[in-house]
């Protein structure tokens, strides 16, 4: 196990570089940028983009508003040619793609990602900023998931044909049907004060006051908060793994060695817990790692905007909107890591609950 360790590490660096390299070359590929960003602001002639354009760039205020029809940008006709070099001086992109390219690999061999295009901060400093509020909804809607999730299925696999599987399942089908964001709508409506009741916050992560809470006060705050967003999360991410542990259970409870244990007379529930369940929980922790995933980052995306969450699924949306290169990468890097950490951690834990799993006899 250690030698399959060890090579899956080694692995990391190389799975990254692959991962940066394909998404660097998508951007270049891709029409717009953040010039192309700055450039319609600047044409929609919103006062205070300009003021922050001209401030960016350090452009003189004489300069002219000649012609720039031969420019690569689109949006350049009628901006001052003195405007769009300084802020191609300033992404970046006065030079050439395979400089940017090889200056991006060498500072993220260092972890140094950069700052925002739009933000004075480090990217660093906003993973930072916003990873409490991502971390929050991801663990939580996990924990509850797996916490709902497992011991209904394994009650279905028992009672699998009855009224109990039959009326659950059609809940089941009925939650995962409904798509996330109307979820959030029908809890704002009627349970955020929308058009009925006002029972929980519309916004944020804790009150604006929250600092001179006591504790106790701040703890309910919180899950005041964290209720809604984390409830539209839980009907809709549970389903999937609750009817994969029932046919996990169900698979298992019709092999050989359950008929046998129940013929030496050994108590049904020494057979689910004892025999079972260790087999049928295998396949349900290779998708931890996933479901935690798409539980940080991507699938609290519109939970995020609809309740106002400054987490990192808003901060990923609104880099790419803006064109924000430095967020975009720097997020997709630090994800990646991640995700290739948890899912060695998936086929270590494989290897801990079923230990005739041998991965070093697949080299």
């Amino acid at each position: 196990m250690r030698q399959y360790i060890l090579k899956r590490l080694l692995l990391i660096p190389f799975t990254l570089w692959g991962i940066i390299t394909v998404n660097f070359a998508i951007i270049q590929l891709a029409p717009g940028g953040p010039v192309d960003y700055i450039l319609a602001q600047y044409r929609g002639m919103n006062t205070d983009a300009k003021s922050q354009i001209t401030a960016m760039s350090e452009v003189n205020s004489n300069a002219s508003s000649g012609s720039s029809s031969s420019s690569k940008y689109v949006g350049a006709q009628g901006v001052p040619e003195d405007l769009i070099k300084a802020l191609e001086e300033q992404f970046g992109f006065d030079k050439p793609w395979y400089y940017r390219y090889g200056k991006m690999l060498k500072d993220y061999l260092l972890f140094d990602f950069g700052k925002s295009y739009y933000r004075d901060k480090t990217i660093v400093d906003l993973i930072k900023e916003r990873l409490p509020v991502s971390v929050s909804l991801g663990l939580w809607s996990t924990l509850i998931i797996y916490l709902i999730a497992i011991p209904l299925g394994i009650k279905k696999a028992q009672k699998d044909g009855s009224m109990f599987d039959t009326i659950t399942s059609f809940l089941i089908v009925v939650g995962s049907a409904m798509p996330v964001f109307l979820l959030a709508v029908f809890f704002i409506v009627f349970f955020a004060g929308g058009v009925y009741l006002q029972w929980f916050p519309l916004r944020g992560l804790v009150s604006d006051n929250w600092d001179s809470f006591t504790l106790l006060h701040k703890i309910g705050d919180y899950f005041w908060h964290i209720t809604l967003p984390v409830l539209t999360m839980v009907i809709g991410g549970f389903a999937g793994l609750t009817m994969l542990t029932k046919n996990s259970f169900l698979d298992e409870i019709n092999k050989q060695y359950v008929m046998t244990a129940r013929a030496k007379g050994v108590p049904e529930k020494r057979i689910l817990y004892g025999h079972i369940f260790r087999n049928a929980m295998l396949i349900i922790i290779a998708g931890f790692p996933s479901l935690l995933i798409k539980m940080l980052f991507t699938g609290s995306l519109l939970i995020e905007v609809i309740f106002s969450l400054n987490g990192l699924g808003l901060l990923g949306y609104e880099a790419i909107m803006t064109r924000d290169y430095p967020v975009v990468f720097g997020t997709l890097y630090i994800f990646g890591l991640l995700g290739l950490v948890l899912k060695l951690v998936s086929d270590i834990t494989y290897s801990l609950v079923d230990p005739r799993i041998n991965f070093e006899s697949n080299r």
